[in-house]
């Protein structure tokens, strides 16, 4: 194995993490990780003066570049669009700020970002660039970049879940659905719902999904309501760990047909997040090591 190929698979978790977060979505970072590689062969290793350093700049201008296309790839997707969930190893889980990061609920808010602040933000507040590193991976001055950086903290202050959501709290709420599933009672579910709760469906087009969100405590217990009779008769529920917090995999024939995970604010649900679509479920039946 030469030198540059050993470097790159030493970084190669740190560099699909990266792209991961700046994405949501498992495929597109691999394909982003191909092309940095394609870049890395070319490079004089003895001219890199910091190999981590650049080679995470070079997966985050390929990222930031998929991003864009992302972006109008999305504008005529079929129904809501959630990011691709993982199956994480324990040690995620343990990262707790790691953790966070990956979780559904943040890869959601990152989405609000554009590409550029995006970037800025994973890189400062998830992997802890200095501001000249960032500067060099997103083509912007170091004065700019903070201004950016900046901006972006704020925008995801205001639409981050409030407060660190423990793995309890999580795994209480998803304990609630599977209880609900295998008994019929739903009314400690029901419960844990925010007034303002919103349902998401992610079916892509494939699957049967709602076509819009499904806001309100009322409107998602319906939702909920129907479901629950329906997994309870034809899928098995079992409790899984995604991107670093609990989350139930159901499955119909031995098959995940659908991947389900929460926010938690303040001890209730605020939000419902179901992924039908099988091109985003095919990383659920092994795990994925993310590291930073």
């Amino acid at each position: 194995m030469d030198s540059a190929t050993e470097v790159f698979i030493a970084h190669r978790n740190l560099l699909f993490t990266v792209a991961y977060e700046m994405l949501g979505s498992a495929a597109d970072a691999e394909d982003v990780l191909q092309e940095s590689w394609l870049r890395w062969a070319g490079v004089d290793l003895g001219a890199v003066r910091d190999q981590r350093a650049y080679l995470v700049r070079i997966t985050t201008r390929q990222a930031v570049s998929r991003l864009r296309t992302l972006g109008r790839r999305k504008e005529s997707y079929v129904g809501p669009w959630l990011p691709e969930p993982l199956l994480t190893t324990p040690d995620v889980a343990e990262d707790v700020e790691l953790a966070d990061s990956v979780s559904m609920a943040m890869l959601l808010v990152l989405e609000t970002l554009a590409p550029t602040e995006r970037a800025v933000f994973v890189l400062r507040e998830v992997f802890d660039l200095d501001y000249d590193e960032i500067a060099e991976a997103v083509g912007k001055r170091p004065a700019a970049v903070r201004q950016i950086a900046h901006r972006a903290r704020a925008h995801v202050a205001a639409r981050r879940p409030r407060g660190v959501v423990s793995a309890a709290e999580t795994r209480g709420a998803l304990e609630a659905f599977q209880r609900a599933v295998q008994t019929g009672d739903l009314q400690r579910l029901l419960d844990m719902l925010a007034p303002d709760v919103v349902f998401l469906g992610d079916g892509g087009g494939v699957r049967k999904a709602a076509l819009s969100p499904i806001v309100g405590a009322r409107r998602v217990a319906r939702v909920l309501t129907a479901g629950v009779r329906k997994i309870g008769q034809e899928m098995s529920v079992e409790p899984v760990q995604v991107n670093g917090y609990p989350a139930l995999a159901l499955r119909l024939d031995g098959e995940i047909d659908t991947l389900i995970a929460v926010r938690i604010d303040d001890g209730l649900i605020t939000g419902l997040y179901a992924v039908r679509n099988p091109e985003k479920l095919s990383r659920v039946d092994r795990e994925t090591v993310l590291s930073r």
